[in-house]
C-alpha cells in the first residue's frame, strides 16, 4: 500500500508561484497514475492535473492549463505540481492521489494524501 504526503503549500500573493510535492512511501510512485485534486471551501473536490504511469502523458483542466505543470521525479519517488501565475480562485486544499487511468473521479481514487493548503491573497 502506498502512502502519499503533500508539502509546499502556503500563502502567496496573486501572480506568485508555489511548487507542491507529493512524496510516496511503501511503493514505487512511477507505477501509478497520479492526479492532483483540489477542494475549495463549499465546493466539490476536483481533479486538476494527472500524469500517466504508462507514457508520462499529462493533462490539465482548462482553468490551470498553461499555468500549472505536473512532473515526476522517479529517483525521489515524488510528483510535483508547479503552480505559476496564481489567482485568488486557486485557493484550496490540494491533494495528490493514486488515480487509475487518470479518471479524475474522486470516489474511485484508491489512495489520498492528507492535503496541503494553498491560499492566494494580497
Amino acid at each position: 500500500q502506498v502512502q502519499l504526503v503533500e508539502s509546499g503549500g502556503g500563502l502567496v500573493q496573486p501572480g506568485g508561484s508555489l511548487r507542491l510535492s507529493c512524496e510516496a512511501s511503501g511503493d514505487n510512485l512511477a507505477d501509478y497514475d497520479i492526479s492532483w485534486f483540489r477542494q475549495a471551501p463549499g465546493k466539490e473536490r476536483e481533479a486538476i492535473s494527472c500524469i500517466s504511469s504508462r507514457d508520462g502523458t499529462r493533462n490539465y483542466i482548462d482553468s490551470v492549463q498553461g499555468r500549472f505543470t505536473i512532473s515526476r521525479d522517479s529517483a525521489k519517488n515524488t510528483v510535483y505540481l508547479q503552480m505559476d501565475s496564481l489567482k485568488p480562485e486557486d485557493t484550496a486544499v490540494y491533494l495528490c492521489a493514486v488515480d487509475d487511468y487518470c479518471a479524475g473521479y474522486a470516489p474511485r481514487v484508491r489512495f489520498w494524501g492528507q492535503g496541503t493548503q494553498v491560499t492566494v491573497s494580497s
